[in-house]
């Protein structure tokens, strides 16, 4: 946890810049420390060893590095934990339909508990580069479509409390349509 970076400190406000493709050896592996330390974190014994907080998302600048490029490792629609790295990403597409999550979101960079409706796209089509430099396209939806947002707003220097609202932390938008992530049929 020591080298998360902290809100406040000025990278976290930074617009992050374009990472040279192919990657070089040392962004391959500032990606991969990223994605361990996802794993390590979500890791009871090792979380518990190393005093780590649970993420499912990290974001370069999170470590320092103002590049546009990050990773997450998550469980999928199935039960499955799935890991993505996305290098230079950009929403080419999204829904019009928005969700959040009840409990709010958290970030590896805030130590506070922070109250309040995110509001996101439902889902997202995202195009950028992996880490062998090819390119993918990928939608997600649900809670993998917060997450990547969330991810993607760390690019642009943009903190999720930033999208609550600041009059009152749990009014919704009035103009889209817009659910709890968790408000399932038969939940």
């Amino acid at each position: 946890m020591d080298d998360i970076v902290r809100e406040g400190a000025p990278v976290l406000r930074t617009v992050t810049e374009p990472v040279q493709v192919p990657l070089r050896q040392e962004d391959r592996e500032a990606l991969q420390c990223m994605m361990q330390f996802l794993k390590n974190s979500q890791d009871e014994a090792m979380a518990a060893k190393y005093k780590l907080r649970s993420g499912v998302g990290l974001s370069a600048n999170q470590i320092g590095l103002p590049q546009r490029m990050f990773v997450m490792y998550l469980t999928d629609e199935n039960g499955r934990k799935v890991e993505y790295t996305w290098v230079n990403p950009k929403i080419i597409s999204h829904s019009m339909a928005m969700v959040y999550l009840p409990e709010s979101e958290g970030c590896l960079s805030v130590d506070r508990p922070v109250h309040g409706f995110v509001p996101r796209y439902e889902s997202v089509k995202v195009r950028g580069f992996d880490l062998d430099g090819q390119v993918i396209t990928q939608r997600f939806k649900g809670y993998q479509a917060i997450v990547i947002q969330h991810e993607m707003d760390h690019l642009d220097g943009i903190m999720f409390y930033d999208r609550i609202n600041a009059q009152n932390p749990f009014k919704l938008p009035q103009d889209v349509e817009i659910r709890s992530l968790y408000e399932q049929k038969g939940s």
